[in-house]
């Protein structure tokens, strides 16, 4: 009988227990977390609704949903992909609904539901479970040690060698420092293409304006593209902004079908953008909001589709999304043999979840990374002893 000790009882912790007692009925397997309780952050995600995974439908590449640790994910997803989540969760009792933006919640849209069938398999499983014990090394005398800490492994893995990449912050708002756009909190625009200005770093989707800044999927996936970028620079740069998320042409397109001589400019918007929003745009292109289409003229015009297609805003600041703080970094994925996620360095050493230099864009992909490392790692060990 093997003893396993799991340290960390976040999600990537909690599923290996509860997979790998199924697998090995009767093992002696351990979770020792540092907090209060078990699965803390898990029971907040997704707005408390739990957002499990992701159908993956538009990604045409997994490094766009998985800025670093692609290679790897594409191995573990190969074995245990979003379909198997999926299966395990509703074999427990879960029903689950797929989201027209392609992200998988619990029917019930209730967080803690995840966390009871999560709790509910440790406790059947017969896993024992440590609550207020921070681990400063790594257990002696176990068969296999797994770490599924997130960040703060710095201390456990001292002396071992093992590669850290420094974390850093990804999933995040920005401060924008442009007031008149700030007054505009609450308007949301579906189809924006974001990017920072002397970067490749670019991303589409809806934008929310905050009194803070910006936020929404488009903004957090641009965080989380740029997130090592972002910390060198001390979170300050220049927004670009393409309102209509389909360049300059697009921009010059929907301007020409809406000009008509007879018409004021600011009665007539594009479908995409509220009046409020446009009429501030007008106003960002030095254009009076009561002027008429025929006495714009081309200068009037250019300016204008340049504002709707390459509009600018200093941003200097950031702001974590919700209580869903990700981070990038973590062990250094050449550190890992990604056939069973075990350290190169320390045999019986198994990492899973976050603490790997894993991370991706908000929708679910993180917690799949979770669930698909745990996974293997949970095999793995049943395979090994």
């Amino acid at each position: 009988m093997a003893s396993v000790v799991i340290i960390g009882g976040g999600a990537a912790g909690c599923f290996c227990a509860a997979q790998l007692s199924a697998l090995r009925p009767g093992w002696n397997i351990t979770i020792l977390e540092a907090g209060g309780r078990l699965m803390a952050k898990l029971a907040v995600t997704g707005g408390g609704r739990c957002n499990l995974t992701n159908s993956f439908e538009g990604i045409e590449s997994l490094s766009e949903a998985y800025p670093r640790g692609d290679k790897v994910m594409r191995k573990v997803l190969g074995r245990f992909g979003w379909r198997d989540t999926c299966k395990w969760f509703e074999e427990r009792g879960v029903r689950l609904v797929v989201q027209p933006d392609h992200c998988i919640f619990p029917a019930s849209q209730d967080a803690m539901q995840i966390v009871h069938t999560l709790e509910d398999c440790i406790k059947s499983g017969g896993v024992q479970v440590r609550c207020g014990c921070r681990t400063k090394s790594i257990p002696e005398g176990a068969d296999a040690v797994v770490l599924a800490t997130g960040g703060g492994t710095a201390g456990i893995l001292e002396g071992t060698e093992i590669e850290l990449v420094p974390p850093v912050p990804s999933l995040f708002t920005l401060k924008v420092q442009d007031e008149g756009l700030r007054s505009l909190m609450g308007t949301v625009v579906e189809n924006v293409t974001l990017g920072i200005a002397g970067t490749r770093f670019r991303s589409q989707g809806t934008l929310l304006v905050t009194d803070w800044g910006v936020s929404g999927p488009a903004t957090l996936k641009l965080s989380s593209y740029a997130a090592r970028h972002l910390s060198d620079c001390g979170y300050s740069g220049t927004l670009l902004v393409d309102w209509l998320g389909g360049g300059e042409n697009l921009a010059r397109q929907i301007v020409s079908e809406l000009a008509s001589g007879s018409r004021t400019i600011a009665n007539s918007h594009p479908a995409q953008l509220t009046a409020r929003l446009w009429s501030y745009l007008v106003q960002r292109a030095g254009i009076r909001e009561n002027a008429r289409w025929g006495e714009l003229g081309s200068k009037g015009l250019s300016r204008l589709v340049n504002t709707l297609a390459a509009d600018t805003f200093p941003f200097c600041g950031r702001a974590k999304f919700k209580e869903e703080f990700v981070t990038c970094g973590g062990v250094a994925l050449r550190e890992v043999k990604p056939d069973t996620m075990e350290s190169r360095r320390v045999p019986g050493l198994y990492f899973a979840g976050e603490v790997l230099d894993i991370d991706a864009i908000t929708g679910g992909f993180n917690l799949q990374a979770a669930w698909s490392t745990a996974w293997v790692v949970a095999q793995a060990i049943s395979e090994k002893f």
